[in-house]
């Protein structure tokens, strides 16, 4: 009894394949049509168009003095004593309270200065505060 040597087969039977294929498709075509489509909440035009508002800018001296630039008074520095900044601020805020506040301290002006003048502003209430800086020359 002799056998024949067994031929390599190297062909792919793909008639499973097509099977699966042909079931995805039909399934699909099934549960197309019950999707719903989502929305999408696009942003309207109007709501940028607001101009963000100039910060105020407290000045810290080293010798603790404090100024104040308040862009909607004017340009110009003005000499401010601790406790009426607080009431400065608190009033600022209730016309504009989304309006921001910057600290500009000199350089050599200790950092537990800088920590008092940012709790005197949480007294204020106010909810954007900032740090001023230059940036490096050369």
């Amino acid at each position: 009894m002799l056998r024949k040597p067994r031929r390599l087969m190297n062909q792919i039977n793909v008639v499973p394949y097509i099977d699966v294929m042909l079931v995805l498709l039909v399934i699909f075509m099934i549960t197309a049509p019950m999707i719903n489509p989502g929305q999408i909440d696009l942003p309207t035009v109007g709501q940028s168009l607001s101009t963000p508002q100039q910060p105020i800018q407290v000045s810290l001296r080293l010798n603790g003095s404090l100024t104040v630039l308040d862009p909607a008074t004017g340009s110009v520095e003005e000499p401010i004593e601790r406790g009426n900044l607080v009431a400065l601020l608190k009033a600022s805020q209730l016309r504009h309270p989304d309006q921001p506040v910057v600290i500009a301290a000199e350089r050599s002006v200790r950092y537990e200065e800088v920590l008092n003048l940012m709790d005197l502003l949480r007294q204020a209430d106010v909810k954007r505060v900032g740090l001023l800086a230059k940036p490096r020359s050369g």
